[in-house]
């Protein structure tokens, strides 16, 4: 993955994103005193080298209060991110507080606003795992990534196959 460039991150974000100590990761604070670090880690879960589970935390669990440039930050990133590179998104909400499905919800009204949406392709699924808790997963490719059809194809495949629960 190649670097992002703060500079036009913070062109459009909001809020001024600095490198996090993390490698691969972003962070930024937020009016509210809300930390959140944004990070991009090399997933295992496709056989694809170029794909990358996209994170998202609040490091300080502070309440985070309906602030739409919490959004601006956030797609500033993975705007620059698809810039830099012709990569593949996973986004997987955690399931630590049973609050996964209003994250997915969120994620997916975030980017149904991007002006830029037509030129990619977004997939999101629900998965309920053997202890009936509901995961949610998002894909996000650009349209013209050479492993395009693959790459979804996999996806959809990798689904199917969780959702099928062994008798």
């Amino acid at each position: 993955m190649k670097p992002l460039s703060l500079e036009s991150i913070n062109a459009t974000s909001f809020y001024n994103v600095e490198l996090s100590e993390r490698e691969g990761f972003y962070q930024f604070f937020t009016d509210y005193g809300v930390h959140y670090a944004i990070g991009f880690v090399k997933s295992d879960l496709l056989s694809y080298d170029e794909v990358y589970e996209l994170m998202i935390a609040n490091l300080n669990n502070q309440s985070s209060k309906r602030d739409s440039h919490v959004r601006e930050a956030i797609i500033a990133i993975i705007d620059d991110f698809f810039e830099q590179n012709n990569d593949t998104l996973l986004y997987i909400c955690e399931t630590g507080d049973n609050k996964q499905a209003g994250r997915s919800r969120l994620f997916e009204y975030w980017f149904s606003m991007y002006s830029k949406k037509a030129l990619f392709t977004m997939l999101s699924t629900t998965i309920v795992d053997s202890d009936g808790v509901s995961n949610f997963a998002t894909i996000i490719t650009r349209n013209d990534n050479p492993n395009y059809v693959d790459i979804i194809s996999e996806f959809t495949e990798t689904v199917q196959l969780l959702s099928n629960k062994p008798d």
